[in-house]
Order: structure tokens, then C-alpha cells, then sequence
């Protein structure tokens, strides 16, 4: 059987950093703190001045705390359209390890920036203390753009896309 990867290609990297950043909400797939077993929750998402996306969460929620305890994750990264088969739409599931950048880090201001960019009601309670900015550092990704188009992309080809 012949492999349905297609080679990777200048095409395929920009497409998955579009996805990157036209995204305003992810599912992030971790491990649970309790048991191991794998869990989803959806996050907000913006892509941050890197380039790496980025969220913002509570140290109250279950992710939170969990990527805390264990950082190495996933993101799925692109929403259907209205209208067509939504697994006909590109989506990028992002492997990824997070990173929590809390408020006075010399690199907050920048994030809180980006995202409130994207995310502006988000305003509310980037402030609260018990908030912190979650930077996502890609390692590698799958990328599917659409029906037949399925890639495999490392954390390079997620940089190179950038320039």
C-alpha cells in the first residue's frame, strides 16, 4: 500500500502556519493528572509574537494545572466551515510542550499583547492573578489540508513557514 503522506512542501508549512494564525480557539489534548488517561478541553488560541501559538488559562483549571505537572501536549488547530463535509477542511493536530509565562516575566507583556490583539475581551481577566499566558513550543505536526493532502511536519518545517 502506498503511503498517503504526501512530501512536504512550501505549500503544506504555510498552510499550517495560517492555521496558526487565523486560529482564535483550540481542543488541547493532555494527560490527566489523576489517572494518566489522555483528556481534551478547547482553549483559546491566538499566535503570539513568535509565532508559537499561545493561550490563556487559570491555574483553577484541570489543563492548567495538568500541563503544569506535565507539559508535553497536543493542539487541534482549525475549525469547518459552514457549509461542506467538515473533514474535508484543513486542520493541524500540533504536538507541542507548554510553557506557563506568568505575569512580571520579562516576555509577558509581548504575549498579553498578542493575545489581547486577537482575544480582546480577554481583557476581563488576563489581570487576575491566578491567570498566566501558556506558550506552546511546536515539536512536530500532522497536517491534513483537506481531502487527500496529508502531511508530516517537524518543528523546522513550522519555522521556515514563518519567514
Amino acid at each position: 500500500m502506498k503511503s498517503p503522506i504526501r512530501p512536504t512542501d512550501d505549500e503544506a508549512c504555510a498552510l499550517a502556519r495560517e492555521l496558526i494564525a487565523t486560529a482564535r480557539f483550540a481542543a488541547l489534548a493532555y494527560t490527566d493528572m489523576t489517572d494518566g488517561a489522555p483528556m481534551v478541553s478547547r482553549v483559546a488560541l491566538v499566535e503570539g509574537p513568535d509565532g508559537a501559538p499561545t493561550s490563556l488559562m487559570s491555574d483553577l483549571s484541570h489543563h492548567s494545572a495538568a500541563l503544569q505537572r506535565s507539559p508535553v501536549c497536543s493542539l487541534l488547530i482549525g475549525e469547518p466551515k459552514d457549509k461542506g463535509d467538515p473533514l474535508t477542511h484543513p486542520r493541524l493536530s500540533l504536538r507541542a510542550t507548554a510553557r506557563v509565562v506568568r505575569h512580571g516575566e520579562p516576555e509577558h507583556g509581548a504575549l498579553a499583547e498578542a493575545f489581547l490583539a486577537k482575544q480582546p475581551k480577554a481583557k476581563l481577566y488576563i489581570g487576575f492573578a491566578d491567570f498566566a499566558l501558556v506558550r506552546f513550543t511546536p515539536l512536530g505536526a500532522h497536517l491534513n489540508g483537506g481531502f487527500g493532502k496529508a502531511y508530516v511536519l517537524n518543528a523546522d518545517d513550522l519555522v521556515r513557514a514563518r519567514r
